[in-house]
């Protein structure tokens, strides 16, 4: 197969920015289609976080042009993600230098029209900067969905993919922040990108790219019903033969529980024994009784209500009578803290950590026996697969991607109803299993264990689109096919 070249435009990536799971598929997904051989170039903007990694300043300036007779200057630094993936970093301190990537304390920030405008122009400018005429231009959410409108009127070549790894961010503005854009705002309505009197760049996005993806197929259905489209319900729908789901992939390198370094003890599904170390230290470490006969539910999550966190809360006193044990860590908001700590002085049976802490979430992983995921919505979520790849049966809603990777009584356990008592009432389907169907229960974690869950599954995924992609572009540039 021929050797594409594509250009990933991203508002984060891993190691130099990341706020979710958008930074983790940035900074993997790349190298896997650069391992299948294909030359993958990604820009992103040079944050005050991300100057700590470093990499090469290149030698001259990038004049960008922003329209309207704006013109910025920015330098471009050169970082090497693996041998044929190549991240450049759009420094422009005025716009990117700052504490956060898209807000801080006191909120987000009020140029965030421009400074993703810039970043899309300046990824624009680069291609020539560097002489690399991609095949693809593969945006990612709201920050980076002007590059689709922005190939359209340029009448480019390359097809342009965009990926929605969550419809509720969609990077809507009040109508004047068309100017930051360098757009008139009849251009803007013209390409579909006005909604309700605002400027909603998502809704650009998904009108002017030549394909679109989600991170699961599942949310890729959710999103075109009433429910789960967030007001862009009729839009996807109306580019529905051109949206596909792909599940994301975990970096296997790193959760690995056969080389992770956060763990006390190392294994595989061929050997268990060390996962009953991790739990044993698991116990200890967060103060309750280190008996391997009662069961461990772990949770490491953003404790918030899109995670199902009140559902959390509701189901704890039915879930501790069965006489689990339960480690919850993230953050949220107050009541959720203070509800979580006022039940753990209640219950020698729940710990909780505030905050978010690497090494322990890797232990949470490997010494749990159940990972909960009671999510109201989840385009994919990563957790789960974390959980079944180191043998920790994930009890999920099945929702999204939840739904795509965990199938149920075979590698966890799924529910429907977003509530306490299916939730409580699913985790006892569990602790029944775990305790009266033990080699059930193994044979579980041994089919959870095995699955492939690496991101060259995913890219294989991704190369098939980006080639049928292409093919739809060469028939609309030549009159077969109309744009969308």
């Amino acid at each position: 197969m021929a050797r594409l070249r594509v250009l990933f435009i991203v508002s984060e990536c891993v190691p130099f920015a990341k706020t979710g799971g958008l930074g983790d598929v940035a900074g993997a997904l790349p190298i896997a289609l650069a391992e299948r051989g294909h030359d993958v170039r990604i820009v992103m903007p040079r944050y005050r976080v991300s100057k700590a990694v470093g990499g090469e300043k290149l030698s001259a300036p990038l004049g960008i042009p922003l329209g309207h007779g704006d013109e910025r200057w920015a330098a471009v630094w050169r970082h090497q993600l693996s041998p044929n993936a190549t991240v450049y970093l759009i420094e422009h301190d005025v716009l990117f230098d700052r504490d956060g990537i898209y807000h801080d304390a006191h909120g987000s920030f009020g140029d965030n029209a421009l400074r993703y405008a810039l970043l899309c122009r300046a990824a624009r400018q680069l291609r020539t900067f560097i002489d690399f005429a991609p095949d693809i231009v593969h945006a990612h959410d709201w920050q980076t969905s002007l590059a689709c409108v922005l190939g359209r009127l340029s009448n480019d070549r390359a097809a342009s993919i965009l990926t929605i790894h969550n419809l509720g961010y969609q990077g809507v503005f009040a109508a004047e922040a068309h100017r930051a854009l360098g757009l008139s705002w009849q251009q803007c309505i013209d390409n579909g990108m006005e909604q309700a009197g605002h400027l909603n760049l998502l809704k650009a996005g998904i009108c002017n790219a030549t394909m679109l993806s989600t991170v699961s197929p599942r949310y890729a259905q959710e999103i075109q019903t009433d429910e789960g489209g967030a007001g862009l319900a009729g839009t996807l729908r109306w580019r529905q033969r051109d949206l596909v789901g792909i599940l994301n992939g975990i970096d296997t390198s790193v959760w690995d529980p056969q080389t992770d370094p956060h763990l006390p003890a190392h294994f595989s599904h061929t050997d268990m024994a060390g996962k009953a170390t991790c739990k044993r230290v698991l116990q200890q470490r967060m103060g309750l009784d280190d008996c391997s006969d009662t069961p461990l539910i772990g949770i490491v999550s953003r404790l918030v209500e899109q995670k199902g966190i009140d559902i959390i809360v509701e189901a704890l006193p039915a879930i501790v009578s069965r006489g689990a044990q339960i480690v919850i860590v993230g953050n949220g908001p107050a009541w959720v803290e203070q509800a979580l700590e006022h039940f753990s002085h209640q219950s020698p049976q729940l710990r909780v950590r505030f905050g978010f802490d690497e090494a322990l979430a890797h232990l949470v992983e490997a010494g749990a026996d159940l990972f909960l995921m009671p999510s109201r919505y989840e385009p994919c979520g990563l957790n789960q697969m974390y959980s079944q790849r180191y043998g920790t049966l994930p009890v999920v809603r099945a929702v999204g991607g939840l739904r795509d990777s965990v199938e149920h009584g075979v590698t966890g356990f799924t529910f429907d109803a977003l509530s306490g008592d299916a939730l409580s009432s699913a985790v006892h389907h569990a602790l029944d299993c775990y305790a009266h169907r033990p080699q059930h229960f193994a044979a579980m974690q041994q089919s959870a264990m095995r699955k492939d869950m690496s991101w060259n599954r995913a890219a294989s995924h991704y190369e098939a689109m980006y080639r049928l992609a292409i093919k739809k572009r060469s028939a609309q540039l030549a009159g077969i096919t109309p744009l969308p």
